[in-house]
């Protein structure tokens, strides 16, 4: 996960072009802010969500699920209390947690975040403060 500064064409597609190989099919709605992506070697499938009938989490299930599961984290863990400015540090403990969800063994999760703080070089407070340099 990645924060975006606003949902504009401008922000979106590079973040789909870090993200996902070319040729790919990205399901979107109807937002016009995807509309290049065809022509950066994308294929889109658009679900117009005011056009289906279907509530968005019907639509788009899988968005709708991490979204709600990150509002939710954030308003328990963090009680409602969070600075925007490490918004970024917020998304990719989440995406850490998430992905080990069903981890059938919490002791080799705990090994992984060990292995990857050694392989990690230093970090500043400019990293701490705004997330992974992407």
């Amino acid at each position: 996960m990645r924060h975006v500064s606003d949902a504009s064409g401008n922000s979106l597609v590079p973040f789909v072009r870090d993200m996902v190989e070319p040729d790919a099919m990205i399901h979107t709605d109807g937002w016009s802010g995807y509309n290049d992506l065809p022509r950066c070697g994308y294929e889109r499938k658009k679900v117009a969500l005011s056009d289906s009938g279907d509530p968005a989490h019907v639509s788009l299930p899988g968005v709708h699920r991490i979204a709600s599961l990150f509002k939710r984290w954030m308003l328990g863990t963090h009680q409602g209390s969070f600075d925007p400015e490490h918004l970024q540090a917020y998304l990719e403990e989440f995406t850490f947690r998430f992905n080990r969800r069903t981890s059938r063994s919490r002791g080799l999760v705990f090994q992984r975040l060990i292995e990857q703080s050694v392989a990690t070089g230093p970090i500043h407070d400019a990293k701490v403060t705004h997330g992974f340099s992407w």
